[in-house]
């Protein structure tokens, strides 16, 4: 009954939910799209799981991705949609998607794509992080963008390709590039899911990772909008500006035409249907830690953007990082939010980024809600470099930022002095610190935080304008080298093995303790009424490799929290969900992950579940024929994708109702 229910109501529910403003959470028990709503909130108004009973959640289901591809996918990074009954997700090596049954897991529909070749050697691959749904009443659409960059309209009910959709339901993204690209050499694509508000779609853009010697320019991700109904090309944003266009001067020396690329948007895009607007978290320009070929601010590189939702046209911008140097892409979706100041409610905009920053900003104007100071910053050596002399500065922070003598480990003084004699031989400094030249006389590296958030966003309440950010607090590397003579590009990243590899070097932990002291990884709470972080907690218990290090025999350590990769958090009427980063300890000291509750007030810990593999896509949540339920993907190397569906106990009843 309620299959049929879903076919003949899912129109007008959606359309409930829709019509609500984007910051209240999601409405009717679903979730409707990425972030829970188009404000990407990740907020549920339900309580049935709740502090008494989350740690006695069972299991509901689980579904396996292994077979969804040639081979199994071992990092599943999906959120689901749940609509009508109805779960919707992405899945395996060839991103094929699929609907379930939300409430036993049975598999309704597949739908897979075979590229062939341009799947094989797309710069985003596996099964991405989801997908949009749409309905007009009638008519019930998924879609989502394959790992060769198409976008796929299937009918909801059935998985089959809407016909009246572009070719036969498949719209090929690069076809409307707006530029000329060889996709023998660029590479584009996209992992992150289309955003659907009104009747349009809008499509973002990634490219492939670090910069080759022998290309001086990439595509450029220009954001699109398309049709719903048809597919046809609405509007095109230029993430790099053109001659006449509003940024074009903050390229210099014709910098825009000749050493432009990137700039893409691979983070999920936001979008307010009341305002008509549409928020782009715009990544870094091409050659991301070299940039003597663009000089200038280069926007819209690491800015914010709002554009029109059904022209495209720029309303307002706010960079983030002037001339970008430090790969710092704005990695999460703009959180839709409500800011108080002064006794007065403001449609406000939060944006997490990887430096731990949190910029608030008036979503209809983009002018800042707390100060925003452009603060002096280290200028670099490398030749040809023209750096900003100043970055702007949000007052609220949290995670870590910068790298000092005192965030050093300080468990014993014999660390502490190990750790200086490291660090010594590395450049170290506050946040925008630049990295070294390649020199045998200088610095191997300049050693910088490289955490803060990342794709999976926070959460947002808005009974209490609280938002909720992870952040990893982990040390990474970076060199620039010389590139040989000839080369496209004179300077880059290190991409040899010998000194100053991305990403991290061999010797920058103590006896294979972490660098810095802790904690590892934090979870904050941010009063947006109060413009400041009310508690931080660390993410996660202590690793066991840690604790059990022969050098730190005797000594308490307290919760340390965990490096790795920010978890996704859920916010519900009653709880604050995160998973942990990495592998355990978990309570029988077996290989896994341990999902967490929390008072949202407080940071406290309230119970916590065992997880067979890390989280590795963010938890969602609904409420379906009376029983709320939680799912998460997991995964790890050796570990396939999985969903895992908890539940109320269903012994002695269960609580709430909502």
């Amino acid at each position: 009954m309620r299959r049929t229910l879903h076919y003949l109501f899912a129109g007008s529910l959606f359309c409930a939910a829709a019509g609500a403003l984007a910051q209240t959470g999601t409405g009717n028990g679903e979730w409707p799209t990425y972030g829970g709503d188009l404000g990407h909130t990740r907020y549920a108004p339900l309580d049935q799981i709740d502090a008494d009973n989350f740690g006695d959640l069972e299991i509901a289901w689980r579904f396996s991705t292994a077979n969804l591809g040639p081979r199994p996918e071992y990092r599943f990074q999906s959120t689901p949609l749940m609509v009508g009954g109805v779960l919707y997700t992405t899945g395996g090596t060839r991103r094929a998607v699929t609907a379930l049954d939300a409430a036993t897991g049975e598999q309704l529909w597949l739908y897979s794509l075979n590229e062939g070749e341009r799947g094989a050697t797309a710069p985003r691959q596996l099964s991405g992080r989801g997908l949009a749904y749409w309905s007009d009443g009638a008519e019930e659409r998924i879609l989502y963008v394959t790992p060769g960059y198409r976008l796929v309209a299937l009918d909801a009910r059935t998985g089959r390709p809407v016909a009246s959709f572009a070719d036969n339901g498949i719209l090929d993204l690069r076809e409307t590039l707006d530029q000329e690209v060889d996709f023998a050499i660029d590479r584009i694509g996209l992992h992150s899911p289309p955003t659907v508000a009104g009747n349009v779609v809008i499509v973002g853009a990634a490219h492939s990772p670090l910069v080759p010697p022998d290309i001086r320019t990439n595509v450029t991700g220009y954001i699109r909008g398309f049709d719903v109904v048809t597919g046809d090309l609405l509007w095109t944003f230029h993430t790099i500006p053109r001659e006449g266009e509003a940024g074009y001067e903050s390229w210099l020396d014709g910098s825009a035409e000749d050493a432009g690329g990137n700039a893409g948007v691979w983070a999920a895009i936001s979008a307010d249907e009341e305002l008509g607007l549409v928020f782009l978290p715009v990544e870094s320009p091409y050659s991301d830690m070299y940039g003597g070929l663009r000089p200038g601010d280069n926007l819209y590189g690491e800015s914010v953007v709002a554009v029109d939702l059904l022209t495209g046209e720029r309303r307002w911008h706010y960079q983030l990082v002037h001339h970008p140097l430090w790969d710092h892409d704005i990695p999460a979706a703009p959180m839709l939010v409500d800011a108080v100041r002064g006794g007065q409610t403001i449609k406000a905009l939060a944006q997490p980024t990887k430096q731990g920053l949190l910029f608030v900003l008036n979503r209809e104007t983009g002018e800042p809600i707390w100060p925003i100071d452009e603060v002096p910053v280290p200028e670099g050596d490398v030749p040809g470099e023209r750096y900003s002399p100043t970055q702007p500065m949000p007052t609220i922070r949290y995670g870590h930022q910068g790298i000092g003598i005192d965030d050093l480990i300080d468990f014993t003084p014999s660390l502490r002095a190990e750790a200086e004699r490291l660090v010594a031989r590395h450049r170290i400094g506050p946040l925008y610190t630049p990295a070294v030249l390649n020199d045998p006389e200088g610095p191997i590296s300049t050693l910088m935080i490289m955490g803060g958030s990342n794709w999976p966003g926070g959460a947002y309440d808005p009974d209490t304008n609280v938002v909720y950010l992870t952040a990893s607090v982990g040390v990474n590397s970076m060199t620039i080298c010389e590139y040989p003579e000839g080369s496209a590009v004179p300077f880059g990243i290190c991409l040899g093995p010998e000194r100053g590899i991305f990403g991290g070097l061999p010797d920058i932990d103590v006896q294979g303790l972490p660098l810095l002291k802790p904690p590892y990884g934090t979870i904050a709470a941010i009063d947006l009424a109060l413009g400041e972080v009310v508690w931080e907690v660390p993410n996660g218990e202590t690793p066991a490799e840690i604790r059990n290090h022969p050098a730190l025999r005797g000594i308490e350590l307290g919760r340390t929290g965990r490096a790795g990769q920010p978890t996704g958090a859920l916010a519900t009427k009653s709880l604050l969900i995160v998973a942990e980063p990495g592998y355990g300890p978990t309570p029988d000291g077996r290989r896994g992950s341990m999902l967490r509750a929390y008072d949202k007030a407080t940071g406290t810990e309230f119970a916590a579940l065992q997880l067979p593999a890390p989280q590795s896509g963010s938890p969602m949540t609904y409420m379906l024929d009376g029983v709320q339920y939680l799912v998460i993907a997991v995964s790890a190397r050796g570990y396939p994708g999985e969903l895992i569906a908890f539940r109320a106990p269903t012994t002695g009843g269960v609580s709430g109702g909502r």
